[in-house]
């Protein structure tokens, strides 16, 4: 993967890709206090369109107030339009945007007041986070030994970035073992999530989903929920065990990295015929589609990169 631009949004400049840097001697480096976002641009009829953008957004200073930062250097409009403008000064169409909150000075007393709190954004040209054969084929998966943080050890609700150490230690033992992805469990045993990923299980017909409280709640997950209504579907929120996934006709995961994947094996048992489903299929295809811009019903989801040419300035 290559991280390759022109330009990042760096503490309220667009600065050069190689003038993007932040000092070693940063506490968030050191001590996992970044609060972070993933969104994707993507190719449409009337110019690239970011996903989703503003709800993105608000997330990530949701995902801040829920670390406990109080002041922010800019508003959630500077950010929404300085992504715009990053895009349109890298000439980008499709690409994924990295917002991040951390704290430039301070912060080595263990705590997130009295600090120097800066934000950037980067954006770079990425495929399907697991590959473009994982679209067309789904993914082999594992449950993995370590369970999802508990909501009272961390909290799970922000996309915090000491958080996703629980992720590293699955992932990693997933690719060792030769899997794809791995899922985890919630402290309780059921199932919560993959390492970026939310979960979808089919039978009969029907959608489940982990419910609200154990996970991180994607925005592709709200989306395709929305979707599975829109063509008819029933979405239940419930637990889910272990060897209701082995059991399952259909297993999928979304995400904005990720889009919608198919899961054909866990834990080397087959999911279904061992590929992906036809509801998966159908969901894949329809959001493919509106996040392309070619399904007048989902353009509210879409911010065009084109349509408002704006001057950003600090601290607005």
């Amino acid at each position: 993967m290559s991280f390759d631009s022109d330009y990042l949004w760096l503490e309220g400049d667009f600065v050069p890709f190689e003038d993007a840097k932040v000092h070693f001697l940063t506490s968030s480096l050191h001590y996992g206090t970044g609060i972070f976002e993933g969104i994707r641009s993507y190719t449409t009829p009337n110019g690239p369109a970011v996903f989703r953008l503003k709800d993105h957004i608000d997330r990530f200073f949701k995902s801040a107030k829920i670390l406990g930062y109080r002041d922010l250097p800019y508003s959630k409009e500077t950010i929404v339009e300085a992504c715009l403008e990053l895009i349109r000064r890298n000439g980008f169409e499709e690409c994924y945007i990295r917002p991040l909150i951390y704290i430039k000075g301070g912060g080595w007393n263990l705590v997130v007041d009295d600090v120097e709190v800066e934000m950037g954004i980067a954006a770079w040209k990425w495929g399907n986070y697991l590959g473009e054969d994982a679209l067309k084929y789904g993914i082999r998966a594992n449950i993995a030994t370590n369970s999802r943080l508990h909501p009272n050890i961390t909290m799970t609700k922000g996309k915090i970035a000491g958080n996703y150490v629980n992720s590293v230690l699955a992932k990693t033992e997933s690719l060792r073992a030769g899997f794809d992805e791995a899922i985890l469990l919630d402290p309780s045993g059921t199932v919560a999530e993959g390492t970026g990923e939310n979960i979808f299980v089919v039978e009969d017909g029907v959608i489940y989903t982990p419910p609200r409280e154990m996970i991180l709640e994607g925005l592709t997950r709200d989306s395709i929920i929305a979707i599975a209504h829109d063509i008819g579907y029933t979405v239940k929120e419930e637990k889910i065990s272990r060897d209701q996934l082995y059991i399952a006709d259909e297993v999928f995961v979304t995400g904005t990295a990720a889009e919608v994947v198919a899961l054909s094996e866990i834990d080397h048992r087959s999911i279904g015929d061992g590929t992906m489903g036809p509801i998966c299929a159908k969901l894949q295809k329809i959001y493919h589609e509106a996040v392309r811009g070619r399904l007048d019903g989902y353009s509210r989801w879409l911010d065009y990169v084109h349509d408002n040419q704006s001057t950003i300035q600090k601290g607005t």
